[in-house]
């Protein structure tokens, strides 16, 4: 009996708060599937990131949940992480969809690049997953991700402006552009019923409460709490519209997460739909596909609602949506750092009001993102028939 090829998934996280990392992980995990049954053999996963709960009925058989990298442990090479990166036959690498970069301050930027030096040291194949790429405006830093990606066995992008910035970077490894792995999330489609227009709104909480640290650190130029409630009162307005929120990320209870605003718009608005708590991206997903319309914060719940063919403008807060969509072809979204409110407002109005118009822009996107990550899919079997005929 041949064993399974195992892959180590650092940065992927099933059962994350963020629903956006649990799409990323799931649609991955697809995708590698797809990828070993095309060279005729099997795969089993552990992934290895923070969790913030599990449903037990959705994680697959061939998935084991494993441990958080710990910074101390793995310093001393007594670390559980370490352990299963010893056992992989070969390492892929989502960085959560944003994190390889130094925006996020130093001590994060190392965080990442240790596991990814931990993988390398221990001699294993590296594979960096579609994910947005720097910028690395620190000099050090930059030279320290150059140096780890030219030894990482494949390094692929998930939009133009990070591919742009790999061809910066000189790099003599195996690159590619590809697209967001999400657009691979599995779910089972809801129907729409008709009888009500149902337009769902993902109130990001982080925008809502002004960033991290309530300091607008993204530099909005719009007044996102203004501009979702001037949403609400529109379409709330309208007898035969149901407003729902859809939150997306759902367990950390701070600044960043969606459904601490919850209780304060349901208190103002208390028409609104809120849905049970998802189990899964794939529930989020399933649900949003029964809408007609979504507008949303969250680059995933975004994903999700376009992936589904469910017309939607999302308010872009970082280059990560501008690098996506534009690459996508699909203008209709909100530069959150470039339109005031007034303007924010008509745009998303306006996206509602023309719907079936950005209902046939999507399938242009999405025949593009089916085709990039098939080719995806393609080098990754390329890459796991090379571990399996080393094994």
């Amino acid at each position: 009996m041949t064993i399974p090829i195992h892959v180590a998934l650092p940065w992927h996280a099933i059962g994350h708060g963020n629903l956006g990392v649990d799409a990323l992980t799931r649609s991955n995990i697809a995708i590698l599937r797809g990828a070993a049954a095309r060279i005729g053999r099997e795969v089993r996963f552990t992934t290895l990131c923070a969790v913030n709960r599990v449903d037990p009925t959705t994680i697959d058989p061939d998935v084991t949940i494993g441990p958080m990298p710990s910074p101390k442990a793995i310093a001393t090479g007594r670390s559980d992480f370490l352990k299963v990166l010893r056992t992989a036959d070969v390492v892929v690498d989502i960085g959560e969809g944003d994190s390889w970069t130094d925006i996020y301050g130093g001590k994060r930027f190392a965080f990442h690049a240790g596991t990814k030096m931990a993988a390398l040291a221990l001699g294993k194949p590296l594979v960096l997953a579609p994910q947005t790429m720097g910028p690395f405006d620190t000099p050090w830093r930059r030279r320290v991700a150059t140096a780890i990606m030219n030894r990482a066995r494949a390094v692929y992008a998930r939009d133009s402006l990070s591919s742009d910035f790999l061809r910066g970077c000189k790099l003599t490894t195996e690159t590619g552009e590809f697209i967001d792995v999400a657009f691979r999330l599995p779910f089972d489609r809801r129907p729409r019923d008709g009888v009500k227009r149902r337009l769902g709104m993902n109130v990001s909480g982080l925008l809502y409460r002004g960033g991290y640290r309530r300091a607008n650190e993204f530099g909005l130029t719009i007044d996102y709490p203004a501009l979702t409630h001037r949403l609400i009162e529109h379409w709330s307005a309208k007898p035969d519209t149901e407003v729902h929120l859809i939150p997306h990320v759902v367990a950390f209870d701070g600044n960043d997460d969606d459904r601490t605003v919850i209780p304060e718009l349901t208190s103002r608005y208390p028409q609104l739909v809120v849905p049970p708590d998802f189990a899964s991206a794939s529930a989020a997903k399933g649900y949003m596909s029964g809408l007609d319309f979504v507008v949303g914060g969250r680059m995933h719940a975004c994903i999700g609602a376009f992936s589904a063919q469910v017309p939607v403008v999302p308010i872009a807060y970082s280059r990560k949506f501008n690098g996506l969509f534009g690459t996508l072809g699909y203008p209709h979204y909100v530069d959150g750092r470039a339109l005031d409110t007034d303007a924010a407002f008509a745009t998303v109005v306006q996206g509602y009001e023309d719907r079936a118009a950005l209902a046939a822009a999507i399938e242009p996107g999405l025949s593009m993102a089916r085709e990039r990550l098939d080719q995806y899919e393609a080098r990754l079997a390329a890459i796991l028939q090379e571990v399996a005929s080393h094994g």
